[in-house]
């Protein structure tokens, strides 16, 4: 509606403007014509009014009239022209005004480039030009990689002059036939016909604009270092117009990002089964997490000395409708990456708590905190709230943390652990031997339990360095007298020589597979370590004594 008021607005002003033009013009050329055809009377009127004649003084009057007409002519000439030049001038002002405000509604003000609707039409006609010539075109979709920290760190003006020196890098890059534009903050998109022989003309191209990107940017008396990283998408017989180029480098850029940044990437169709895949399993976790569908598994936890039964770790599951069991190597990573790791955690460790609570008393849980969940100053208070609301006690849980989650804010960390220690709860160091830092985050964090990293347990029989390691990991654990737990103890010969070093604790596929709560209390009722097993085996020797 405002817009066709608009359309309405212009196509009255320029009727106006026509109007003006219009009576100028008839006025300009009315006074020429009379000018020109009674111009011979106005020069014998002016040569009698000069004369002396007796004739010329009783012609006097009537040449008078025809002088003043004359001069009246004259008068509207002037008129008109002085009315015509101004006309031009005004005319050649407002042209230059629209032109601008043409270029202002097309082009992004801080760089120069197309904006995104002008894009889509340059785009549009370059692509069918391309066609028409049997070119291809290819879109780069060139992203700023550490964009945001500029502003954040030294301010918009200068992360603005930052802006300017990279889209002046890309255009140099450039060849006049491309069609380059600004998406949004600190993404843009070029459109290159090339020819489909010579691909790596696109790559060399993309190549170049990486590389300067990845130089230090000096703008404001402010050093950057941003880097980019870049999507390419090619028209195709299913891909021939500017915002399916669009989505397929989008697809492209997120995958090089993916691959860590600093790159190119092509599109292909995997990348997009791929995004297909992750969205459909975010939009699973969504409505999975308040539906319970993910659920704890346990997987069990031996004393390696005498083969007793005396902890589970929780995993969780994804017990989808129609899909059956999930892994969570295909869900653990997506609910990080979306925010919703938390929520889930937060399920399942509910859930195993109520479960458990009922087990003996010897029996502990082990449950993994992720480094998204790390970051939340009120991990604890959730945690202990979860021992409140399910009853279970807080000496039975053992919370693990991995090394790689302590890099980011170890005062944070020390926070976190600090409140649960206090509560009651115990904490191991999750894949010790795979961090930087393990000695010093020994030292900073009140630790009660080393778990040994998988890998090297798994090839330890096989790998005289992943031995080696193991043993002086025990060894630490014993001068640090801090008790060890080993992972990944899948056979026979693993376990016993485990046994030999002297671990005390251990878990892996050779004592079980995780499982249900139902497989769990079953091996458990086997072992006497249910209350109600305890009381079916009871009662009968109560009535023999």
């Amino acid at each position: 509606m405002t817009r066709r008021k608009g359309e309405q607005n212009s196509a009255a002003k320029a009727l106006s403007r026509a109007r003006r033009d219009l009576v100028t013009g008839v006025i300009l050329i009315g006074g020429l014509t009379l000018l020109v055809t009674s111009g011979w009377h106005y020069v014998a009127s002016l040569e009698r009014l000069l004369g002396s004649t007796s004739r010329a003084q009783e012609l006097a009057s009537s040449d008078r009239i025809l002088m003043a007409g004359m001069l009246l002519n004259l008068a509207l000439i002037l008129f008109g022209w002085r009315r015509y030049r101004d006309l031009v001038a005004t005319s050649s002002q407002r042209d230059e005004a629209e032109a601008r405000a043409t270029t202002l509604a097309r082009t992004d003000e801080l760089t120069g480039f197309l904006n995104r609707r002008a894009l889509a039409e340059e785009g549009a006609a370059a692509i069918a030009l391309a066609t028409r010539r049997d070119k291809a075109v290819a879109l780069l979709v060139v992203d700023l990689d550490h964009f945001k920290t500029v502003n954040e760190v030294h301010g918009h003006l200068a992360g603005d002059s930052i802006l300017r020196c990279a889209t002046d890098i890309i255009r140099k890059a450039l060849p006049a036939s491309a069609v380059a534009g600004r998406l949004d903050g600190d993404e843009f998109a070029v459109l290159l016909p090339f020819d489909p022989r010579h691909v790596n003309t696109v790559d060399s191209i993309a190549d170049y604009i990486v590389g300067a990107l990845a130089q230090p940017m000096i703008a404001r008396s402010v050093t950057a270092h941003i880097g980019a990283t870049i999507g390419v998408a090619r028209t195709e017989a299913d891909c021939h117009t500017v915002d399916a180029l669009l989505r397929r480098a989008n697809i492209a850029m997120q995958a090089a990002k993916t691959a860590g940044r600093g790159r190119h990437a092509w599109f292909d169709a995997t990348m997009e089964r791929e995004l297909i895949s992750r969205n459909a399993i975010e939009a699973g976790l969504r409505e999975g997490i308040p539906a319970g569908q993910f659920v704890p598994y346990y997987e069990p936890q031996v004393d390696l000395t005498s083969g007793a039964i005396i902890g589970f770790e929780v995993l969780a599951r994804w017990e989808h409708p129609t899909r059956g069991i999930i892994p969570p190597d295909s869900f653990i990573p997506v609910a990080e990456e979306c925010g919703l790791i938390a929520d889930m955690s937060v399920s399942v460790m509910r859930r195993a708590f109520t479960e458990a609570r009922d087990w003996d008393p010897s029996i502990t849980l082990s449950v993994n905190i992720s480094p998204a969940q790390l970051k939340d100053p009120w991990l604890a208070q959730k945690v202990v709230k979860l021992l409140v609301e399910t009853g279970y006690p807080a000496n039975r849980l053992e919370i693990e943390i991995t090394e790689s989650s302590l890099f980011q804010n170890l005062s944070l960390a020390q926070s976190i652990v600090g409140s649960l220690k206090n509560q009651g709860i115990r904490l191991a160091l999750d894949d010790f031997g795979t961090g930087y830092s393990s000695l010093a985050h020994l030292r900073a964090l009140p630790f009660d339990r080393i778990k040994i990293d998988k890998s090297f347990v798994t090839a330890m029989n096989k790998d005289p360095e992943s031995m080696a390691i193991v043993d002086a990991i025990s060894k630490l654990g014993e001068s640090l007298n801090l008790p060890i737990t080993a992972e990944g103890i899948e056979d026979q010969a693993i376990y016993d020589s485990l046994r030999k070093m002297g671990l005390h604790k251990g878990q892996g596929w050779h004592f079980g597979k995780p499982m249900t709560v139902a497989a769990a209390r079953r091996l458990l009722a086997e072992k006497g370590l249910l209350p109600s097993a305890r009381a079916v085996v009871e009662e009968p020797l109560q009535r023999r004594a």
